[in-house]
C-alpha cells in the first residue's frame, strides 16, 4: 500500500461475510481508536444493491479467509468500478481476491480445514491491528512510544493464547454443564461486542443450537423479554471503560432468574459475587482483549 495513499484516505470500508463480518466490526474500533479514519462496515451479499458512495480517496479492505467468497468478489468488482482503492486481507495465495485487489496482506494462518473458522479469524485481527498501528504510524496519529506499548502487548498474545488453552478442561466441564439447554444469548459491549456476535454464530455453526448475540445495552429493547432459567446468557465483559455498564446489564439479566457465564479477567473479583460461572483470560489492553476473549467462545461452541 503506498506512503502516499495511506496518507490521503479520507474514509475505510470494509467488506466481508460470515465470521469475517465481525472481524470487520472489530477492525472498526481498532481502526478509529488508532488512526482516527472514520470506518463503515458492511456486509458484502448486501453491498452491491444500494447506491455506492465511493471515490478515490477511499480505501476499501475486502476480508476473506479463502479469497473465493462470491458475494465478496462481487463487492470487490463495485468498488473498483466507483473508484476506490482496493486492500484484500485473505488466506489463500492466488485466490481470486488477491488477484484483482490493488494490494494483498496474506493472513498466513495456514490452511483453514474447518468451514467454521477459528486460527483464521484470530489471524484477520491480528493482520488488522498491524495494519492500523502502521497507518497510525505513517499519519503520525500516535507517538512512537504509544504504537510500542501496543506492539509489545501483541508480542505477548501468543504466551495468553496457550495459558487460554491450557485450560481447556475449564471449558469442557461448562459445556457438560450447560450443552443441554436449547437457546443462548451472546452479549458485548464497545469492541467486545463482535466478539459476542462471532461466539453466538459458532454455537449455531458447531454444535447446532440456536444463538443469538447482541449489543449489551440493547439487551433491554427487546431480547430480555426471552429470558428466564432455561435460556442462560453467555457475557463478554473484560475490566475496560464499559466494564461498570456491562455489569448493570448482567444484573438486569440476573433479575429474570437467568443463568450467567462471563468471560472475565483473572482477578476481577466482583464478578465472581454477580455472574454463576466465570472462565478467565489473562489480562491485556482494553483493545487487544477481542483476541483472547473469542478463544474460550470457540472452544465452547466445539
Amino acid at each position: 500500500l503506498p506512503l502516499d495513499k495511506i496518507k490521503e484516505i479520507e474514509r475505510i470500508s470494509i467488506l466481508a461475510c460470515g465470521s469475517s463480518y465481525y472481524t470487520a466490526l472489530a477492525g472498526k474500533y481498532i481502526f478509529e481508536e488508532l488512526t482516527g479514519i472514520p470506518v463503515e462496515v458492511d456486509y458484502g451479499s448486501e453491498f452491491r444493491y444500494r447506491k455506492i458512495l465511493l471515490g478515490k480517496k477511499d480505501l476499501t479492505i475486502l476480508i476473506s479467509q479463502s479469497g473465493e467468497t462470491a458475494d465478496t468478489i462481487a463487492a470487490l468488482r463495485a468498488c473498483r468500478e466507483a473508484g476506490s482503492y482496493i486492500l484484500a486481507l485473505t488466506n489463500v495465495r492466488g485466490s481470486t481476491i488477491s488477484r484483482e485487489a490493488d494490494s494483498v496482506m496474506y493472513i498466513k494462518a495456514g490452511p483453514e480445514i474447518g468451514v467454521a473458522t477459528t486460527k483464521a479469524f484470530i489471524g484477520q485481527l491480528m493482520c488488522l491491528y498491524i495494519l492500523s498501528l502502521y497507518f497510525a504510524q505513517v499519519r503520525k496519529t500516535l507517538d512512537s512510544s504509544e504504537i510500542n506499548k501496543i506492539i509489545f502487548e501483541l508480542i505477548k498474545i501468543p504466551q495468553m493464547v496457550e495459558i487460554i488453552l491450557l485450560k481447556d478442561p475449564e471449558i469442557i466441564k461448562l459445556s457438560e454443564e450447560f450443552f443441554s439447554f436449547h437457546n443462548f444469548l451472546y452479549l458485548g459491549r464497545g469492541i467486545n461486542c463482535p466478539i459476542a456476535l462471532e461466539g453466538a454464530l459458532k454455537l449455531k455453526e458447531i454444535s447446532y443450537i440456536h444463538a443469538e448475540g447482541c449489543p449489551a445495552g440493547e439487551m433491554k429493547h427487546g431480547p430480555i423479554a426471552l429470558l428466564d432459567k432455561t435460556f442462560p446468557v453467555v457475557v463478554v465483559v473484560p475490566k475496560d471503560k464499559v466494564y461498570n455498564k456491562v455489569i448493570n446489564n448482567i444484573k438486569e439479566v440476573k433479575a429474570r432468574d437467568t443463568l450467567v457465564l462471563a468471560i472475565a479477567i483473572e482477578g476481577d473479583k466482583e464478578i465472581i459475587n454477580i455472574v454463576d460461572r466465570v472462565f478467565c483470560i489473562p489480562k491485556t489492553l482494553d483493545i487487544l482483549y477481542p483476541i483472547l476473549s473469542v478463544i474460550p467462545l470457540q472452544l465452547f461452541a466445539y
